[in-house]
């Protein structure tokens, strides 16, 4: 079965950092295209960043940094610079092909919390 587990996450205050994991089984990572996402109480599902087979990345901010360690079969984001408006739950998630579209991706992790304090 394919399982993607999270972890990284926690409080941390403005202007900090921190490192997400997305730990994959059942797929080989680099076979697809692995994204993050977060989602705000209230607010819709939003993309944030994803990395494609090749290693091509994208992200909605340049204080976000994703990669792939493909013999741990992990992908991480690092996150620094973090702001409150920041504060969701980060999704890590997989499709075949590249998509900034939460509703196209086909498999997801439970979620990891990230607060960050004023």
């Amino acid at each position: 079965q394919v399982q993607l587990v999270e972890s990284g996450g926690g409080l941390v205050q403005a202007g900090g950092s921190l490192r997400l994991s997305c730990a994959a089984s059942g797929i080989i990572a680099s076979n697809y295209v692995m994204g993050w996402f977060r989602q705000a109480p209230g607010k819709e599902r939003e993309f944030v960043a994803a990395i494609t087979r090749t290693g091509n990345v994208g992200s909605v901010t340049g204080r976000f940094t994703i990669s792939r360690d493909n013999a741990k079969n992990t992908v991480y984001m690092q996150m620094n610079s973090l702001k409150p408006e920041d504060t969701a739950v980060y999704y890590c998630a997989a499709r075949q092909t590249y998509s900034t579209s939460y509703r196209e991706y086909d498999y997801w992790g439970q979620g990891t919390q990230v607060t960050v304090s004023s």
